[in-house]
């Protein structure tokens, strides 16, 4: 990716001589397969004298005017900047060019329907991809507005940020005028277009506007698209929001599109909202990612204030943006939809992937040093999303609700269509709230890792607490101990259930802080530190509280704490403090009676991480093949037709290791065994299969067969996963090289084959991929854009080893290489995760 990067440095000086306009844009998209018409024209004014760049990621330039004049192309354009010279007062500047389209889902991405040979675009320009469809002053705090005229097939869907407009036809083509966007940074900007299927709706505006709603999805997939209900949650959100904020919503239309390849999980364009049409349930899927979809709708929609209407300046503040927006999204879902336990799934999804990201060597502070766009690209992660909306949650509870509001409404009013700094938000929550925030954003947002809190509890002999104290710890490598504000809940048995018999709320701060209130109390069954979840900390149980948790952890009532319980129970394990076997036990024992569709999730698949990489080796076999067949049972017990049989089914076939698996899968796949109420549609046969592949039981005859008869975007993403998880030497090398070797792969086919890559139960297959990853690492890099070549180094990376010889490979490359920062970042993940594994064999030995 060499020359496509922009400093923070470079941003900087660039704003201190620009203040942008207007952008009038013309897009022709009627060119062919490989390259579209793009013309820019934008007006901005500047230091008189100066020089300066605009960006664009070019087919190529054929004309670039300055002021009227006419510049040499060949001397400005590099395919990636314009050089500006001798800039005026007042300026126009006009850029024609060709772009490329590209499969990568970064610029404008194009896909053919398999199914109907229909052609789909959609835009996707976060962080730096705006530059790839128009010429462009691509940083978030150059804001302007954005008119947009593109030239389709007449008979095409074609959606930007403002209302669409009539088309001007001209036999088989049309050309769509849009108005002027507000005043917008160039990331949020969008294009979507093609034969999209839509359904139309709208809402009242708190301010009495009516805005008019969307729903976009291709149409092979529109008898899948519930649009009511995603309207409904629309208009749950709207209310939710413009009272909580008590600013209107700002743009003009929400429309919200459904698309093919996209490479996250959804997009705030402004008023244009774009999703993974994962989203589109074409069979049935569990109750944790319907769930999740009402949660990122939500989340796209909190972005149209914060993220839209009020931008970050630079992306260090990126971490605001996204904690806001899931941290309100969860709020919003809890409180306004039917979802209400969506705090027991932040808690089960969320705060471990924060955890997670927070123990690795590549930790950052929340608010992160970001020194140029590879820092931005690599810090999309769960410091950024999921510890940002922890923190958040934890101040929402020590300023207070209606403090928190108040000052987000003012910080909406103060900074409308402007740029801001973390320090502009914090002054207004200050202003609120009362409270001094500078030591608590110091602690808690420039800081990195995690605290650990356990209870220090003494009793007499009959149980009557005489001293209690809730100990904190921090890792040697990040030694910051925090001011938590959390509470400490007490459950004890009431007809047959662990319910909570008292809870106390306080702040904890330092090494350890007594809790004298509850001296004098009966010690019940569990003591669960943190209670209801509000501070970001792992948590340790103690003694007598671990026994009852391992004895009655489908006993506790409250699914919250069901879900604290689980994270302690996984944090231990994680960091070999517990052996990885007792936690294969917790989970075959207790999951059967989980309530919480996400809770069952995340242990599921936490079950199958543990029985392949932290078990040790000498357990592995039998580990599986015991979860195999208590899965299976556990499907079988299910009640008819529930979520937790249809997860429970998907499991077993995940782990299939026996001969007696492989009947019961050919079984359900043949028709001639069945579960009641377990439907075998289209994607539960897929993952059958896969079940199959993964015993040595099927190959590629019956991955074509079924391809023949789901010759869909879905299917083939699918059987590229199928046939990687062929168990041979000689197929996971083929997978391999069909990604790495042979450019052109599209985003999501990279990603299903590395998915297909690390499902083994024996990693033997894997071994000859140690040397050939390697050898790639580099090429990989420099080849691909980022997009690709992360889903490349993290999808073929062979993890599923585990062994001291991938842990020596992979050290030894990172000592005899010097890789750019973001690079040596994804390798240094891979490293801790082997190392992590090894930790866990070695404890569970």
């Amino acid at each position: 990716m060499p020359g496509e990067n922009l400093t923070r440095a470079e941003a900087q000086e660039r704003a201190s001589i620009l203040e942008v306009d207007a952008y009038d844009i013309e897009l022709d998209l009627t060119r062919g397969d490989e390259v579209f018409g793009s013309t820019t024209t934008v007006r901005f004014r500047a230091t008189e004298g100066a020089s300066t760049f605009i960006d664009h990621i070019s087919a190529a330039v054929h004309q670039v005017t300055l002021n009227g004049v006419d510049l040499d192309v060949a001397d400005v354009d590099d395919s990636v900047r314009i050089r500006l010279d001798g800039l005026q007062a007042e300026n126009e500047l006009r850029v024609v060019s060709d772009a490329r389209y590209v499969n990568t889902g970064e610029g404008l991405h194009r896909f053919v329907d398999p199914v109907d040979g229909e052609v789909y675009l959609y835009s996707q320009f976060e962080v730096p991809d705006s530059r790839r469809v128009f010429a462009v002053f691509e940083q978030p705090d150059l804001k302007a507005t954005f008119r947009f005229t593109v030239t389709a097939p007449a008979r095409w869907q074609v959606v930007s940020n403002q209302p669409t407009p009539e088309p001007v036809v001209d036999g088989d083509t049309g050309t769509w005028s849009f108005e002027p966007t507000p005043r917008i940074s160039s990331y949020i900007t969008a294009l979507v277009a093609g034969p999209y299927d839509v359904v139309r709706s709208e809402l009242a505006s708190a301010d009495g506007r009516t805005i008019p709603l969307g729903i976009f999805c291709r149409a092979s997939l529109a008898e899948h698209m519930d649009a009511d209900y995603i309207f409904e949650k629309t208009r749950q959100g709207f209310a939710f929001f413009e009272a909580q904020f008590g600013v209107p919503y700002p743009f003009d239309k929400y429309d919200q599109l459904f698309v093919p390849e996209f490479n996250a999980g959804a997009m705030e364009n402004a008023g244009c909202v774009t999703f993974t049409e994962a989203y589109v349930f074409r069979a049935q899927v569990t109750d944790a990612i319907r769930e999740r979809r009402v949660v990122t709708v939500l989340h796209e929609l909190a972005h149209m204030w914060f993220g839209d209407l009020v931008t970050m300046r630079w992306w260090n503040d990126l971490w605001l943006n996204e904690s806001f927006a899931e941290w309100a999204s969860t709020l919003a879902t809890a409180e306004a939809t039917e979802w209400t336990e969506a705090w027991t799934t932040f808690q089960a999804m969320e705060k471990t992937w924060a955890y997670k990201q927070d123990q690795l060597p590549s930790t950052h502070p929340i608010v992160a040093e970001i020194r140029d766009l590879e820092d931005v690209q690599v810090n999309f992660d769960g410091i950024t999303y999921a510890k940002g909306g922890s923190v958040l949650k934890q101040l929402v509870a020590w300023v207070g609700l209606e403090a928190f509001m108040q000052g987000v409404g003012a910080y909406f009013r103060t900074h409308a269509w402007g740029n801001t700094e973390l320090s502009d938000l914090l002054s207004e929550l200050e202003a609120a709230s009362g409270r001094d925030l500078g030591e608590w954003s110091r602690l808690w947002l420039e800081t990195a890792g995690v605290n650990t809190l356990r209870p220090a509890i003494e009793t007499t002999a009959d149980g009557i607490i005489t001293s209690f104290a809730i100990e904190q710890t921090a890792p040697e490598t990040h030694p910051t101990l925090r001011p938590h504000r959390l509470a400490i809940g007490f459950y004890d048995v009431q007809d047959k259930a662990l319910r909570r018999i008292h809870r106390v709320e306080l702040d904890v701060d330092g090494a350890r802080t007594e809790v004298p209130s509850l001296v004098g109390h009966m010690r019940p069954a569990l003591i669960l530190v943190n209670d209801e979840d509000l501070a970001y900390a792992k948590i340790r149980l103690d003694e007598a509280s671990t026994r009852t948790a391992l004895g009655q952890l489908r006993d506790i009532e409250d699914p919250l704490a069901r879900a604290l319980v689980w994270g302690a129970a996984w944090d231990a394990t994680r960091d070999a403090e517990t052996p990885a076997s007792d936690y294969v036990d917790l989970v075959l024992e207790n999951i059967g009676a989980e309530t919480e569709s996400t809770t069952i999730r995340l242990a599921l698949t936490q079950l199958a991480l543990v029985a392949r990489t932290y078990v040790h080796p000498s357990k592995r076999t039998a580990t599986i093949e015991r979860a195999g067949d208590r899965l299976w049972q556990l499907a079988s017990e299910a009640e008819a037709g529930s979520d937790a049989q249809f997860q429970f089914a998907g499991a077993f076939a995940g782990l299939a290791s026996t001969d007696e698996h492989v009947a019961i899968l050919r079984g359900l796949l043949d028709g001639d065994q069945r579960l009641e109420g377990l439907e075998i549609d289209a994607d539960l046969r897929w993952q059958l299969l896969d079940g199959l592949v993964l015993a040595g039981a099927a190959g590629e005859e019956e991955i074509a067969a079924l391809l023949a008869t789901d010759d869909t975007a879905t299917g083939r993403q699918f059987a590229a996963r199928a046939r990687a998880t062929v168990p041979t030497p000689e197929a996971k090398e083929a997978a391999f090289a069909s990604v790495v070797d042979a450019e052109g792969a599209s985003n999501m086919i990279v990603r299903y084959t590395g998915q297909g890559l690390a499902h083994v139960n024996d990693p033997a297959s894997l071994q000859g991929l140690v040397a050939r990853y390697h050898d790639a690492i580099q090429s990989i890099w420099d080849s691909r854009t980022y997009q690709v070549a992360e889903g490349l180094l993290v999808g073929v990376y062979p993890g599923g080893l585990a062994s001291r010889e991938l842990a020596d490979a992979t050290r030894a490359w990172l000592a005899a290489n010097e890789p750019a920062p973001a690079l040596r970042r994804i390798i240094i993940e891979h490293l801790a995760g082997v190392e992590r594994a090894l930790a866990a064999q070695e404890r569970d030995a």
